[in-house]
């Protein structure tokens, strides 16, 4: 079965929201990192906030790896209007978003991923799909912004791997599951 892999850049506060405001230096070991996340991935789910702004920039950019991966990927977009800026390889997630992506699960391929879009990774921890949260955790208070985890169940994760890349970024990996103790 396919995994739901979620990966987010947050700030030490919590703030997922306009990133590059909390990320203002970038390293090896967070390339490397985005690089072993997108390796295993032939889908992801994004929300129209993300498309719109996304499919405004990344089919021209020259930014790697992820450009290449993020326009020829299958992209499943959550919203409930029809899109209005083209992308390849998206189609628009019809009736229920946890549904849906038990659905892709379900068939075969390589991990789901989950970009960015912070009402649908808060959706999906709420409706228990996601596997892995794999989250950049930037040297920085934001302050304001909307935070990943809010409005989301009270969830145990298990943390499976961290370092700290040179310009101290925290690198996490959690699983939904019981806490080790």
């Amino acid at each position: 079965m396919r995994r739901v892999v979620a990966y987010e850049l947050v700030s030490l506060d919590g703030v997922a929201e306009a990133p590059d405001t909390f990320i203002t230096t970038w390293d090896d070991v967070l390339d490397a990192n985005l690089a072993d996340v997108i390796a295993t991935q032939d889908a992801v789910v994004l929300g129209r906030r993300s498309y719109d702004e996304w499919a405004g920039y990344w089919p021209t950019s020259d930014v790697e790896p992820f450009a290449t991966f993020i326009n020829g990927v299958a992209k499943h977009v959550a919203t409930s209007t029809p899109l209005t800026t083209p992308w390849a390889n998206s189609t628009v997630v019809d009736g229920d978003l946890g549904a849906h992506v038990r659905d892709l699960k379900a068939q075969p391929g390589g991990d789901i991923g989950v970009h960015a879009s912070i009402s649908v990774v808060q959706a999906l921890l709420a409706a228990g799909v996601v596997d892995e949260l794999r989250l950049v955790v930037a040297p920085h208070v934001a302050g304001t912004g909307r935070r990943l985890l809010d409005e989301v169940p009270a969830t145990a994760l298990r943390l499976t791997s961290s370092t700290t890349s040179p310009t101290g970024h925290l690198v996490l990996t959690y699983r939904p599951g019981a806490a080790v103790e």
